[in-house]
């Protein structure tokens, strides 16, 4: 039976899903020296934002880079020269993240935010519960279409010795409980996951 991979300080190894918006989302718009342009607005329910001078801009399914490389290409079709658009996710409604194993609550969580910490997403499941081992946290990811998993030492983050890693929509946390990894290391050899503990080979 493998082992589990070493404790990663800052979830390298997971990488950064690629979000694509979708109703409800709120973002922020910037136009480089042009604040009069800058603008908090929220993807409406026919999946669209209004911006100055443009309109409306069709956002549900895409990502924040794609927005912005669409935003940039109207303004320099109509109105400015070479537009520097950098576009930010405020809040999330849609986002979720699953905490299971030795938590008081296990469950679906929505996030309302375009991520969180490990330490806040275990604390919507209420904490851990005395049976943790909180040594051993596994989060599950699914990146470029590839699911992999990392494993965090909660005990160094909470003693701020590592970094509390971003948690984002879609992932899985599990808990393993103290002195038997038996249900983590069955859920990752029954799972087809791409493990990340191939890079600590």
């Amino acid at each position: 039976m493998r082992d589990l991979p070493p404790a990663d300080p800052v979830g390298q190894a997971l990488g950064r899903p690629e979000y694509r918006l979708g109703p409800g989302d709120l973002v922020k718009l910037q136009v480089f020296q042009l604040p009069d342009l800058d603008r908090e607005v929220r993807v409406d329910n026919a999946g669209r934002i209004t911006l100055p001078l443009i309109g409306a801009v069709d956002a549900a399914g895409s990502s924040i880079s794609q927005i912005e490389s669409q935003v940039a290409s109207r303004y320099r079709d109509r109105y400015l020269q070479n537009p520097q658009v950098t576009l930010s996710l405020l809040q999330s409604p849609n986002q979720q993240v699953t905490v299971g194993g030795a938590v008081e609550q296990t469950g679906i969580y929505p996030m309302g935010a375009p991520y969180l910490t490990l330490q806040q997403a275990v604390a919507l499941a209420k904490g851990v519960s005395n049976v943790a081992d909180r040594r051993n946290v596994i989060v599950f990811r699914t990146v470029n279409g590839e699911r992999v998993f990392a494993r965090f030492d909660l005990v160094q983050i909470q003693q701020g010795k590592l970094k509390d890693p971003d948690i984002y929509g879609g992932d899985i946390v599990i808990v393993d409980r103290s002195g038997a990894q038996l249900l983590l290391r069955t859920l990752i050899e029954l799972t087809p996951f791409v493990g990340v503990w191939r890079a600590y080979r």
